[in-house]
């Protein structure tokens, strides 16, 4: 019921090979789906480094904070592709000083910086997929999230205000684009060994404290992110929209 064979996708936010977006691209490839990966000029030789693993796929500069750069991604994969089947979202950015700081002496600035990248984009990015998605009859839109939306984490700061915005917009975007049979959906993943998690100061911490307090006893990895992604990308997750799928070893239900 994962067989996304015939199917086409956009991935937007792969940095490295231990990026989440990454296994999920990975995973969605193996089911057949061809791909578009988008990449941040910073990040275009570890992209295309990896995007050589792939078949055939399209690898197209995104600033997500630039509407022209979006739209000239949806014209070159309208062209290509002659439509899309699903998108994944997983752009997120938070100025290194908004992390540090007590989240008091948030600025404005990187406010506003990181709910553009970690939130909005979505919205900019959902808007530009739909009209291709329509063409399918349909589609779906995955993004990602963490617990730090509902509950302090310490140093998550400004990140976990914006992963609530995305959350909400989940909700939102799923209301608007459910008529056209476009399904949008978040996953929120335990703790990994990202390059963005690693930004995060005490992060090690937060991995001990989950293998100690999750029902399953353990931490999770990007491949069980992936598998839970291609139910929501697949034929499987058809009758689920506007959800937030945990997947964290069951820590977000545990209290004391």
């Amino acid at each position: 019921m994962s067989d996304l064979s015939g199917k086409h996708g956009l991935v937007v936010g792969v940095a490295n090979k231990r990026s989440i977006v990454w296994a999920i691209a990975q995973a969605a490839e193996r089911s057949g789906a061809r791909l578009a990966l988008t990449y941040q000029d910073r990040f275009e030789d570890r992209v295309r480094e990896l995007a050589a693993d792939l078949s055939q796929p399209l690898v197209l500069p995104c600033d997500v904070t630039n509407d022209a750069q979006i739209a000239d991604v949806f014209s070159v994969i309208d062209r290509e592709f002659g439509g899309l089947d699903f998108l994944v979202h997983g752009a997120a950015f938070a100025p290194t000083a908004e992390l540090d700081a007590p989240f008091v002496q948030t600025s404005r600035e990187g406010f506003r910086i990181t709910l553009d990248v970690s939130a909005y984009s979505l919205i900019a990015l959902a808007r530009g997929a739909a009209p291709l998605m329509v063409k399918r009859e349909g589609g779906s839109i995955l993004t990602l999230t963490y617990l730090g939306s509902e509950r302090v984490f310490k140093n998550y700061n400004v990140m976990g205000v914006a992963k609530a915005a995305l959350e909400a917009s989940v909700r939102y975007l799923a209301a608007d684009l459910g008529q056209h049979n476009i399904r949008v959906n978040a996953i929120s993943a335990g703790p990994i060994k990202t390059l963005a998690a690693m930004g995060i100061s005490g992060f090690s911490n937060i991995l001990g404290v989950y293998r100690e307090r999750a029902p399953l006893a353990r931490n999770i990895d990007a491949v069980e992110v992936a598998d839970a992604a291609m139910f929501l990308l697949g034929p499987a997750g058809r009758a689920v929209t506007a959800e937030t799928l945990f997947v964290d070893a069951g820590f977000h239900v545990m209290g004391f």
